[in-house]
């Protein structure tokens, strides 16, 4: 069967390409793709260029075709419906929706092992959320909440919200997302999460969880944590080196900074959960409606190049943009 597939190019561009789709071989299926999703901030580094040489190889998608800084098939939020599976390959997904770390492509094949079915009471739309409430969910065990504890979200993009809708529903004494935009505002409360502007955020914090990719923002995370809190960065700065401002009382108030990244499952629960255990987690937790409000579009798929474009310059505000193919 044929297929659109779509493709940055350097300099800025984008272009939809035709190719062929191969059958799925032993412990493979084959996905028709309903919906994607363009990841804001990441997919506007690749399309703008600006993903570090030194850490492209760390940067590349699952299932990503091409090399950074050349022409690339990039993404990693695809949910489809298995339409065939291979040769001595168990036929439990046939038919069902799954999600996939795939890119922008109409139909593919990919190893079983990879996909995850999408609960019944999840829409597809919503699913592609899944890469972003994976990373989320991650972030939350390196963190750690406690009952009882006082915690702010830095920045209100697709991760940010993501984390704070999750932590809503612990029993915390405090959460607050801030966020310069006031068009956040609206997007918490949708969620039940009490914005503010980051200037305006309670300090004393037991955990701030810093999603803003901004040096002002990591500052910021760091002036927000009580004697002895800890940041967790979750940001991608890309080509920008940030200030950390380790000076003044860093050091006198015992201040930590703790690394969060979704490609490997976090070393609290490494022992005793996979990546598919997450990701699943990820998926039910997408039953909540609330998501919805992450989502922007739709776009379809032979619109594409040019709604990236307006994605990555800041024309069209995102979180998440919904990319219809050809099943909707």
């Amino acid at each position: 069967m044929e297929c659109r597939s779509y493709w940055t190019l350097p300099g800025g561009r984008g272009e939809i390409r035709r190719e062929a789709v191969g059958d799925p071989g032993e412990g493979e299926a084959l996905v028709e793709t309903i919906v994607s999703g363009v990841s804001r901030g990441t997919e506007s580094l690749v399309h703008l260029g600006r993903v570090p040489e030194r850490v492209r190889a760390l940067m590349r998608a699952p299932f990503q075709r091409g090399d950074l800084p050349g022409e690339v098939c990039y993404g990693y939020l695809s949910v489809g419906e298995v339409t065939a599976v291979g040769p001595n390959t168990p036929g439990d997904l046939l038919g069902r929706r799954v999600f996939c770390l795939y890119p922008h492509v109409d139909a593919y094949v990919a190893p079983v092992s990879w996909l995850t079915p999408v609960p019944d009471d999840v829409p597809s739309e919503r699913a592609v959320l899944a890469g972003a409430v994976e990373t989320a969910v991650n972030a939350l065990w390196d963190g750690g909440p406690r009952l009882g504890d006082r915690i702010a979200v830095v920045g209100g993009g697709m991760i940010g919200i993501s984390v704070a809708a999750l932590l809503r529903r612990f029993p915390l004494a405090r959460l607050e997302l801030l966020d310069p935009d006031p068009a956040v505002a609206e997007r918490a409360r949708h969620i039940g999460v009490e914005w503010r502007d980051p200037a305006e955020g309670a300090g004393g914090c037991d955990l701030v969880f810093h999603a803003s990719s901004t040096a002002a923002g990591l500052a910021r995370s760091l002036e927000l944590c009580g004697d002895e809190g800890e940041v967790v960065e979750m940001s991608w700065y890309g080509t920008t080196e940030p200030n950390v401002p380790l000076g003044v009382d860093f050091h006198a108030r015992r201040l930590r900074i703790r690394a969060s990244q979704v490609g490997m499952v976090s070393e609290s629960r490494r022992a005793r959960r996979s990546t598919a255990d997450r990701m699943a987690i990820a998926l039910d937790a997408l039953t909540d409606p609330a998501f919805d409000h992450l989502l922007t579009g739709p776009v379809d798929l032979d619109d594409l190049p040019e709604a990236m474009d307006d994605i990555a310059r800041g024309r069209t505000p995102a979180i998440c943009h919904v990319v219809r193919h050809r099943r909707t």
